[in-house]
């Protein structure tokens, strides 16, 4: 292989050209010109650990830089000040860039001209023999030359540094594609992300907004989601008299897709249980028809539903291939509800068996996603179910709500690196 070799088997490193230094007499004035008169943005200004101020600005399309760098009097530096920068600015419309900055009182070295360069294209390269020098039209090119024509002039700054203004016919065409295309990116851009807000608020509205109110029960749930929008979900169900139903649930993937699986169903656990109130088995049979039906393939969720009942203290439950419930009673003893189905809208045919246990005053029920147990520290350790029962003893006094913020604060004090999954979690605490 011609060039030099490279080790390097991964994508290439970022590179884009950093500056280019204007030497200049004041900086405040010359920020100054190149804001007001040019309208170029502030690219920085900062200070140097040197204790230099570093000044920097950019035009309005691009991402080249020019520093404005002040030169001392006794420097090589201040005799580049004046003098032409061989910098060029391209743009389509030279003409109307010129009145502008004319106005604003930027000094041209002359009106804007036209140029017209020759140049051969076959003929001489395959003789090579030299090009023939720049000229106006020549007949003698023929067929083998190429006009290429554009518009210039010359502007100074305030310390008669000067710029070329440019703008060519081919060039031309390439800004305005470039434009177009920039300015349809950041359209979808900003569509995509006013669609994704308006996806978090409508999925916002479909968590509880108002808990059915149980005298013997201290509850609440929490959903933190690592995108925007997710797939997990938790629910509280008022069940009849008494009746409290608590339901969460971990769709499988991230972001819209699994926003929306969520959400056909959160619709169809509720619609089927204003049905069956009091069989929470055909409940779930249903919504796993109906989820079966609407999911596409390899499409599933796991779901963990729990009927509390606070007349007897009995709490029946159905879990649905998702992580286990824990029950931490009054005197530290912990114990786990396991899956007694598998996950919903993989199996058409589908069953599922009851747990029963009662739960009396001093005992806390404890439901979550692998959001939780499932992250990840520095050296790739999880955060486990042991620490989150030591978590939930350590936090234990307190109510429902700051038991919840305590937990989340435990998680992300373990895991500090970015958020890889959603976190949600109930807990409900007898009185």
């Amino acid at each position: 292989m011609d060039g030099f070799p490279s080790s390097r088997t991964g994508p290439d490193p970022y590179l884009r050209m950093h500056c280019v230094n204007v030497y200049v007499r004041d900086q405040d004035r010359s920020l100054q010109f190149y804001l007001e008169r040019l309208g170029f943005h502030l690219a920085f200004d900062t200070r140097l650990q040197t204790g230099e101020r570093w000044v920097a600005v950019a035009p309005p399309d691009g991402t080249a830089i020019l520093a404005l760098v002040p030169a001392k009097p006794d420097s090589p530096q201040y005799k580049l000040i004046g003098r032409s920068t061989q910098v060029v600015f391209i743009t389509e419309d030279v003409t109307a860039k010129y009145l502008e900055w004319s106005k604003r009182g930027v000094k041209f070295s002359h009106t804007p001209r036209l140029k017209r360069i020759q140049f051969q294209r076959e003929a001489r390269a395959i003789s090579r023999e030299p090009l023939a020098p720049h000229s106006d039209a020549s007949p003698m090119l023929g067929e083998h030359a190429s006009i290429w024509g554009g518009v210039f002039t010359r502007f100074r700054d305030v310390d008669g540094n000067s710029f070329s203004l440019v703008s060519f016919d081919e060039v031309t065409l390439a800004v305005e594609a470039q434009r177009r295309n920039v300015a349809e990116k950041l359209e979808l851009e900003k569509r995509a992300s006013r669609e994704l807000e308006i996806a978090k608020e409508v999925q916002a509205r479909l968590f509880p907004q108002k808990s059915p109110i149980i005298p013997s029960l201290d509850y609440a749930g929490i959903c933190i989601q690592a995108r925007q929008v997710g797939g997990d979900y938790y629910d509280f169900l008022d069940l009849g008299p008494q009746r409290l139903g608590l339901v969460i649930g971990d769709v499988v993937g991230k972001g819209i897709a699994a926003a929306l699986l969520m959400a056909n169903l959160q619709a169809n656990l509720r619609s089927q249980c204003a049905i069956a109130l009091d069989r929470p088995q055909d409940v779930l049979r249903a919504v796993n028809r109906l989820f079966c039906e609407n999911t596409p393939i390899g499409g599933f969720a796991t779901l963990f539903f729990a009927e509390y009942e606070q007349e007897t203290g009995r709490l029946r439950y159905v879990n649905c291939g998702h992580l286990c419930g824990l029950i931490l009673r009054g005197n530290d003893a912990v114990e786990r509800l396991d899956a007694t189905g598998t996950v919903l809208g993989l199996f058409e045919d589908w069953d599922c068996e009851m747990g029963e246990r009662r739960i009396s005053a001093g005992d806390t029920l404890a439901l979550y996603t692998d959001g939780i147990t499932e992250a990840f520290d520095n050296a790739e350790e999880e955060f486990g179910e042991e620490r989150l029962v030591a978590a939930l003893r350590k936090h234990g006094a307190c109510c429902s709500r700051e038991l919840l913020e305590a937990i989340v604060a435990e998680v992300r004090g373990f895991s500090p690196r970015e958020q890889r999954d959603d976190i949600t979690m109930i807990v409900a605490k007898c009185r």
